[in-house]
């Protein structure tokens, strides 16, 4: 399959025609009207520092429902035991830098460039990209962050400075989302993190028809708030 290059406009070509590995398009930029536009057709950009900006449809699709969440009996106990703090879009960006800066497996520097940090910031400041935090002393020690359209939540990225913090934070996120009607978490390509709570493969042609259906019910606005006394809290 060729590898399109996007002008001005803001169109893709159809996901379907990605590379194997899921490379779809170059070029283009990072505005919110495109970046919102990829998203909508299950495309994401995912390049270095110093390249072209590369968008991404891959297949399968890595995703997770919300009501098949699994939380090991360990992550539980230490969400009940309350090690952590959990708060949402309370520190949004220093959740980006931070995990731009989490060393990666088989991975030297990151893609979320300097660019991506500023676009999604704008995404933040719409109210259609939030984080999950956990806190400990004061302190940012994990979180993640991704978009939200529709009832959908797509996750970006994780970092975790303290045991298993980002595995609590996206435990109550999920927790929360599900009590609201979020349907689907794409997780967008395998991890063993992902893949312990219970996400799962699907073919892109079956990940593209749940989000067509999903994506342009009613976005929950930002910021999000988490009571101290939701329920997403109780395990």
């Amino acid at each position: 399959m060729p590898v399109f290059r996007l002008n001005d406009q803001l169109l893709f070509p159809p996901p379907e025609l990605a590379e194997a590995g899921g490379l779809l398009a170059v070029g283009g930029d990072l505005r919110p009207e495109r970046l919102l536009a990829a998203y909508r057709s299950g495309i994401f950009p995912w390049y270095s520092e110093g390249e072209p900006i590369w968008w991404h449809s891959p297949d399968p699709r890595f995703v997770l429902e919300p009501e098949k969440l699994h939380v090991p009996r360990s992550l539980a106990k230490i969400l009940r035991r309350g090690d952590y703090e959990i708060r949402f879009d309370t520190s949004f960006v220093q959740v980006m830098t931070a995990c731009a800066r989490s060393p990666r497996p088989n991975q030297r520097g990151t893609w979320i460039t300097r660019a991506m940090v500023r676009a999604y910031q704008e995404l933040f400041a719409r109210g259609m990209a939030h984080s999950a935090e956990a806190w400990q002393d004061g302190k940012l020690v994990g979180g993640l962050y991704g978009v939200s359209l529709g009832d959908v939540y797509f996750g970006e990225s994780m970092f975790a400075d303290a045991p298993d913090a980002s595995k609590c934070a996206f435990a109550v996120l999920v927790r929360w989302m599900q009590a609201r009607g979020v349907a689907l978490i794409d997780s967008q390509v395998h991890t063993e993190h992902l893949a312990r709570f219970g996400a799962e493969h699907w073919p892109r042609v079956a990940y593209l028809e749940r989000l067509h259906a999903l994506v342009d019910r009613e976005t929950r606005l930002g910021p999000w708030h988490l009571a101290p006394d939701d329920p997403a809290l109780s395990f």
